[in-house]
């Protein structure tokens, strides 16, 4: 029997998604999947409810839709595991892996003013608050949803090969999962991921992400000498090191956050990157914060600014003792540094133009050095170029459910382990985000908007249909 001799239909596919978000059971999955305390940040002593995860509620659900499952120790000792579940039913079908992590944030208990706490989800109208709702067990919640609706649709087939990846440790930095895959190429294996993380561009109109920012952390350190000193009595004759500080951070980056060396900034747009961005909106929904249209790399709109520029944030700075200051110069100021950039950016430049920078204003006092810890928090930059046939496919199948053009965004604001996919096992990606940018992921008061989880369940299940049928990239 061949993919295209199926019973159902893709409208009955989308019905039966519909009716799992209507009747509860939405819900009622999720609930038990965010009381797992699944703090990758907190490992090793969180690694029980990383495991426990997996086993109680991934391989039993991935099970009952006919997939094999395995579960990969991570090769670095102490670190999360890894799942992956498979589904082969014809080699000569497409195969399609699918991401989500199982780790969550903190928790951060007796900071939640809404719901009831991080590990209780509770449902305020349209919100559903609970630590992993939006990042990422919601998420994955909702595509696996769509997969049993496709499966139960086509009578016990999906018309196509999928594999599903279940990381973890994504909030601890992905650590030990290039490794992994790198050993396993084989097993990983497929034509395309299609993965849910992040938020859309705005809460009603769906959204495909074909890649991601990296992020490159360092520290501008000004140390002159041991121990503070009068500033009456020296005021005037030794310099302060935050002020050199200072100064030399804005000699890196301009009033409206404009870059000022030249290697930092971003490599010119593509036209397709630029077309794709034309008509992409920046709302963060009535809670968020408001786009600064004065701020950032002049001559780009707001889109552009975010999801096709450099980005120099400045996201901790210190000297003397802020919350009780004293009438000393302090000795010493740092500046924790975090460079976000597009694919493309030469990032082995960053580190040398950086000290030829300071070096030839005057500032040879002010260090570039990597950030204190094993872990700096470094992505690589990747991304999908918008005119690949997958996302043509894609953006076909989200206007047939939906009726509404998709923001397709070449590559999302934060980082994410993606070169996993694009470099390690060199597919395409498509993100489809189902949160929204208000969502307070890595806050207290998580939630996922239960009007996003039903459009998103709708256009996951078209979108698995589709991949049933005739005419994806893969088969033709």
């Amino acid at each position: 029997m061949t993919a295209d001799a199926h019973a159902g239909s893709r409208t009955g596919a989308i019905a039966r998604a519909r009716r799992y978000l209507e009747s509860g059971a939405f819900e009622s999955d999720l609930a038990r999947r965010v009381a797992h305390r699944t703090e990758s940040q907190l490992l090793p002593a969180s690694l029980p409810h990383l495991e426990t995860y997996l086993s109680d509620e991934m391989q039993p659900a991935f099970a009952r839709m006919g997939f094999t499952c395995r579960v990969y120790p991570n090769p670095i000792a102490g670190q999360g595991p890894v799942l992956l579940a498979t589904r082969m039913e014809d080699s000569r079908l497409p195969t399609v892996l699918g991401y989500g992590h199982g780790d969550v944030i903190r928790g951060l208990e007796g900071q939640w003013t809404m719901g009831k706490g991080p590990w209780v989800t509770a449902r305020d109208g349209d919100r559903l608050y609970g630590r992993g709702t939006a990042d990422n067990k919601g998420q994955h919640t909702i595509n696996m949803a769509a997969l049993q609706s496709v499966l139960e649709e086509r009578g016990g087939r999906l018309g196509f090969n999928a594999k599903f990846m279940m990381e973890m440790g994504e909030e601890a930095g992905s650590k030990g999962l290039n490794e992994l895959v790198e050993a396993r190429r084989e097993e990983f294996a497929a034509d395309v991921l299609i993965a849910s993380d992040g938020p859309r561009t705005r809460p009603e109109r769906p959204s495909l992400t074909l890649g991601c920012r990296g992020a490159v952390n360092f520290d501008l350190v000004c140390d002159l000498r041991q121990g503070g000193h009068h500033s009456g009595n020296w005021g005037g004759l030794i310099a302060n090191p935050a002020i050199v500080l200072a100064n030399a951070i804005a000699s890196i980056v301009g009033p409206t956050g404009q870059l000022l060396v030249e290697e930092l900034r971003a490599p010119p747009m593509s036209k397709a990157v630029r077309d794709a961005l034309a008509d992409v909106e920046i709302d963060g929904g009535d809670t968020g914060p408001k786009v600064d249209a004065w701020w950032g790399e002049p001559g780009h709109t707001p889109a552009e600014r975010v999801y096709g520029s450099n980005v120099l944030n400045l996201l901790a700075m210190g000297a003397g003792m802020p919350g009780q200051p004293v009438n000393a110069i302090p000795p010493r100021a740092v500046a924790h540094c975090q460079l976000r950039f597009v694919a493309g950016t030469d990032v082995s430049r960053i580190r040398p133009a950086l000290e030829r920078h300071l070096g030839a204003r005057g500032f040879d006092t002010v260090q570039v050095t990597d950030p204190p810890g094993s872990n700096d928090g470094s992505f690589q930059a990747t991304r999908t170029e918008p005119d690949n046939p997958w996302v043509t496919w894609a953006v076909g199948s989200f206007r047939r459910t939906s009726n509404v053009k998709p923001a397709v965004v070449p590559q999302m604001g934060g980082s994410i382990c993606n070169d996993v996919f694009t470099d390690l096992l060199g597919m395409p990606t498509l993100w489809v985000p189902h949160s929204y940018a208000s969502c307070s992921q890595h806050a207290p008061d998580e939630h996922i908007l239960m009007s996003v989880s039903r459009s998103a369940l709708e256009l996951m299940a078209g979108l698995y249909w589709d991949l049933g049928e005739s005419g994806t990239p893969a088969r033709s």
